[in-house]
């Protein structure tokens, strides 16, 4: 029997780790223990209760205005009692984070094999997505094991180098966790039904979310100037669960706090999140996972970003790049809002991302180890 350990620690991670950690623990040929760092806690806290998912070692290691250099090194002296303790023959990470990249690090001091989950994304540009780009870089340097998403994140794998054998392209496990989360909403929650109560369907719902530091500043107020024109439009709604930073919070409360027509709200749990997000006709956001669960629910997207690891939904037309250029934005909502052609066009384009069965491709590959 093979012992995997699976690592994660932020609520994007635990949304894309918990269809594998239900997957494995179907299979008693592997011994699955989760062990969670809690960069964030509230955060991530929902996402295992959603998902019904008790960690084996919990390291809780979220702690206010710690520095980057700060976490990386408490994640590193933390992850080495839990291998020393367990001794896994496998520790799967996912994707872009600190605790990707210092639990990879740590494993690979141990001699342990590394799976990385949702490999190959790559924007080349190392401030942005900052600091996930490198983070993710460090981590496909030591993972033995890469489960790409796509042909394109294999391809970059394999520009680099990387044993074709060790890649396998597995589809994104997000989808898996969008599917199960939709069949699984509680629709009589409290907090869903105070926001249906406020969605005024006879206009066209457009969900807002934005929090990437490489916005901050000057272009988070032009941001924020684009919707706030937008709203102007009598047919259109905005909601926008409001990331805690306070470099958003001060922006977006002085900005957008008194319009009429866009409602502010706290950040969403992912349960009540995925629901909003099925609510909506258009979605504005610099998220990564957005990206790849709009398509799957027939949502366009406009991407508040300069660049994206997930090229793959741009050249398929899912989503569009607009940067936080207030005309760009401005430009494209209005068409999507009042041209039906091109917003049936958008929707109508294939999820690059997958059909939802990642995490049973993933065991698949495990199982040839």
């Amino acid at each position: 029997m093979k012992k995997i350990l699976i690592v994660f620690g932020t609520r994007p991670e635990a949304i894309k780790m918990a269809p594998l950690v239900k997957e494995l623990y179907k299979h008693i040929e592997f011994a699955t223990k989760v062990c969670v760092t809690a960069q964030h806690r509230e955060m991530l806290d929902q996402v295992l209760s959603f998902f019904k998912i008790t960690p084996d070692y919990d390291l809780n290691l979220m702690k206010a205005n710690q520095s980057l250099n700060e976490l990386s090194s408490r994640i590193l002296t933390a992850i080495d009692t839990v291998l020393i303790e367990f001794k896994p023959d496998f520790v799967l990470v996912h994707g872009d984070t600190s605790t990707s990249s210092m639990v990879a690090l740590a494993s690979f001091h141990r001699n342990i094999k590394v799976g990385h989950v949702e490999a190959g994304l790559r924007t080349y540009n190392k401030l942005a997505p900052f600091p996930e780009e490198i983070n993710r870089q460090i981590t496909g340097c030591l993972a033995d094991f890469h489960f790409a998403p796509t042909k394109q994140s294999a391809q970059n794998l394999l520009n680099e180098g990387v044993n074709t054998n060790s890649i396998f392209i597995t589809g994104n496990t997000v989808i898996d966790a969008l599917f199960w989360g939709i069949n699984n909403i509680n629709k009589k929650r409290k907090d869903i039904n105070e926001i249906a109560s406020f969605i005024n369907n006879e206009k066209k719902l457009i969900v807002v979310t934005g929090h990437r530091r490489e916005n901050f500043g000057d272009k988070f107020y032009e941001f924020c100037s684009a919707l706030k024109e937008l709203a102007n439009r009598k047919d259109v709604q905005l909601i926008y669960p409001v990331h805690l930073n306070p470099n958003v919070q001060k922006v977006v409360y002085e900005t957008l706090g008194q319009h009429s027509n866009i409602k502010l709200i706290a950040p969403l749990d992912y349960e009540a999140f995925i629901w909003l997000l099925n609510q909506s006709f258009l979605i504005i956001t610099d998220s990564g996972g957005v990206q790849e669960e709009a398509p799957s629910l027939k949502k366009p997207v406009l991407v508040t970003r300069e660049v994206t690891e997930r090229q793959e939904a741009v050249e398929e037309g899912t989503v569009k790049l607009v940067g936080t250029n207030k005309e760009k934005i401005l430009e494209e909502a209005s068409l999507l809002l009042d041209d039906k052609t091109v917003y049936a066009n958008m929707i109508g384009n294939a999820n690059p991302y997958g059909n939802g069965t990642a995490a049973k491709q993933i065991v698949k590959a495990l199982k040839l180890f």
